[in-house]
C-alpha cells in the first residue's frame, strides 16, 4: 500500500495531518535524528575546543560546514542514515556513520573523526535530543496555540463582562453571574496552568554509560569533564544545546522533568475539557449560537442540526492527550537499575500525546470563534428565575434582626414558580428600613451580580 494520509494508521497523521505540519519537524522520526546529528556536532565541535593536543582547534571553515550538516538537515539525510540503520541495527551508530561519511575530502575532519561520538554513551545523544524535541515543541508549538486559546478568552471575558447570566449549580438556578466572569475564571486558571508548562526546566545529562564519566577520564584523567559537559549543555545554541545540565543520572537522564512537562499539560487539558463541556451545555440551552458556514451539515437526517462538533472534538482529543501523558508521566522515571530500553519505545510517542493536545486546542479556538451570544435566551432565563433573588432578601434580614430569615424565603419560595410580583409582594411587607426595602424592589436577577462585572473586567 502506497502511504497517504488516508492510508495512515494515526489520524495525525491522516486526517488531521495539515493541522499539525508545524510539529512534524520537531517530534517525527525526521526531528528525531536532526537533534541527533545536532548534539553530535555540537559535541564534536566543543571536543576540540576542550585543549587536547590530539585535537586541535577546528578551522572557521570546518566549523561552519559542520553546522551547516544541521542547518541543512533534510529528509533525503534522514533517509541516508536509515538506511546505514539497516546494516548496523543500531539508529545512534547510523548516525555517528553518517556524519563521518561527510568527512571525506575534507583531511581537516578525517583526521579527528573518531572525536565523532568520543566517550558517548547513546543515551548521551538520545536524551539531548529529546530535550531539545521537547522544548522545540513547548516552546514553537504548543504554548503557542495554548495562548491563542487564552487570548481567545480573555477577549469573551471582556467583551461579555456585564452581560447578566443565570448560575447553574447542581444544575439548578443559583445566583447571577455574568458570562465574562465565568469566561474569566477559566482564563485565571489557564494562565496560571500555562505558567506550569512554561517553567520547566528542560534538562540533560552527557556522562556517559552509567553517569560517572568512566569513558572520558581512561582518556584524559586530569580533564574536568564534568564541567565540560555542562558547558556543552548549556551553551546556547548553535554552538551548545540550550538546556539545563543534569549532573546526576544512570544510564538514563532520570525523566523527571519530562513528568513535571507532561503533567503540567495534562492538568492544563483537564481545565479545558470542563470548559468544553461547559460550552457545550451553554449552546445547548441556547446561551451562545453557532455561525453558520455554507455548505456544513448538522445532521445526516435531521436538517435543522447545527451541532457543537468542535467542543466534542476538542475534549476527545484532550483525553487522549491525557491518558498518553499520565502514562508516559508515570512511566517514564523507571528504570530497571542503571538501564532498561522501555523508555526507548514510549519516547517515541511524545509527538503524539503532544500532537493530540494541540489539535485539541484548535478544535476549542475554531469553536469558540464560531461562537455568537443569545442575549435574549440569557434574559429570558434570567426572568423566568426570580427565586435567586431569596438569597439577597434573606441577607438583608438578618442584617436588620428579622426572625428566621432563611427559614422564611425558604417556605416562600421552595418548590412553587417565582415571579416579580410574587418576590416584590414578600419584599414590601419586610419591616426594614425604607431605602433599604426600595433597593432590594429594585433588585432584579439580571442586577444581582455582585462583582462579577468588576472581576470579568479585571483579567
Amino acid at each position: 500500500m502506497t502511504f497517504s494520509s488516508i492510508s495512515a494508521l494515526s489520524p495525525l497523521d491522516g486526517r488531521y495531518a495539515a493541522k499539525l505540519a508545524p510539529l512534524r519537524p520537531l517530534m517525527s522520526e525526521q526531528g528525531y535524528m536532526h537533534r541527533r546529528v545536532q548534539v553530535e556536532v555540537a559535541w564534536f565541535i566543543a571536543l576540540s575546543d576542550a585543549g587536547f593536543d590530539e585535537f586541535k582547534s577546528l578551522t572557521a571553515g570546518a566549523r561552519a560546514y559542520l553546522l551547516g550538516l544541521v542547518k541543512h538537515f533534510s529528509e533525503a539525510d534522514g533517509e541516508a542514515i536509515k538506511a546505514i540503520e539497516k546494516t548496523t541495527n543500531h539508529d545512534v551508530k547510523a548516525v555517528e556513520y553518517w556524519i563521518k561519511s561527510k568527512f571525506d575530502a575534507r583531511p581537516e575532519l578525517l583526521a579527528a573523526q573518531e572525536f565523532v561520538h568520543f566517550a558517548c554513551t547513546s543515551e548521551d545523544i538520545n536524551n539531548t535530543s529529546h530535550a531539545l524535541q521537547l522544548q522545540g515543541a513547548r516552546d514553537l508549538v504548543l504554548l503557542p496555540a495554548l495562548d491563542a486559546v487564552i487570548a481567545k478568552l480573555r477577549s469573551m471575558a471582556h467583551g461579555f463582562a456585564d452581560v447578566p447570566m443565570l448560575s447553574r449549580t447542581h444544575g439548578q438556578t443559583a445566583s447571577p453571574t455574568t458570562v465574562g466572569k465565568e469566561v474569566a475564571n477559566v482564563v485565571v486558571r489557564l494562565a496560571a496552568a500555562r505558567e506550569k508548562i512554561a517553567s520547566v526546566k528542560i534538562m540533560a545529562k552527557m556522562n556517559g554509560a552509567v553517569g560517572n564519566y568512566n569513558a572520558h577520564l581512561s582518556a584524559w584523567p586530569d580533564f574536568d569533564w564534568e564541567a565540560f559537559s555542562r558547558k556543552v549543555v548549556e551553551t546556547p545554541e548553535p554552538l551548545g544545546l540550550g538546556l539545563t545540565f543534569q549532573p546526576y543520572s544512570i544510564q538514563i537522564e532520570p525523566h523527571d522533568y519530562m513528568a513535571e512537562v507532561f503533567d503540567a499539560i495534562a492538568r492544563t487539558d483537564t481545565i479545558l475539557i470542563d470548559w468544553s463541556r461547559d460550552v457545550w451545555g451553554y449552546v445547548s440551552l441556547g446561551y451562545f449560537k453557532q455561525k453558520l458556514k455554507d455548505g456544513e451539515v448538522g445532521s445526516s437526517t435531521m436538517p435543522h442540526k447545527v451541532n457543537p462538533i468542535d467542543f466534542e472534538n476538542a475534549e476527545g482529543n484532550l483525553g487522549l492527550a491525557n491518558a498518553l501523558l499520565k502514562h508516559l508521566s508515570e512511566k517514564l522515571p523507571i528504570s530497571r537499575w542503571q538501564r532498561d530500553l522501555t523508555d526507548s519505545t514510549v519516547l517515541r510517542n511524545m509527538g503524539v500525546a503532544v500532537g493530540y493536545a494541540v489539535l485539541a486546542y484548535q478544535s476549542l479556538l475554531t469553536g469558540l470563534n464560531k461562537l455568537e451570544i443569545n442575549e435574549a435566551a440569557i434574559a429570558a432565563d434570567l426572568d423566568a428565575s426570580w427565586e435567586v433573588l431569596a438569597e439577597p432578601i434573606q441577607t438583608v434580614m438578618r442584617r436588620f434582626g428579622l426572625p428566621q430569615p432563611y427559614e422564611q424565603l425558604k417556605k416562600f419560595t421552595r418548590g412553587e414558580p417565582m415571579t416579580r410580583e410574587l418576590m416584590q409582594g414578600f419584599i414590601t411587607n419586610l419591616e426594614i428600613p425604607e431605602a433599604e426595602k426600595q433597593r432590594l424592589l429594585a433588585m432584579t436577577p439580571g442586577s444581582y451580580t455582585g462583582m462579577a462585572v468588576e472581576l470579568a473586567k479585571r483579567v
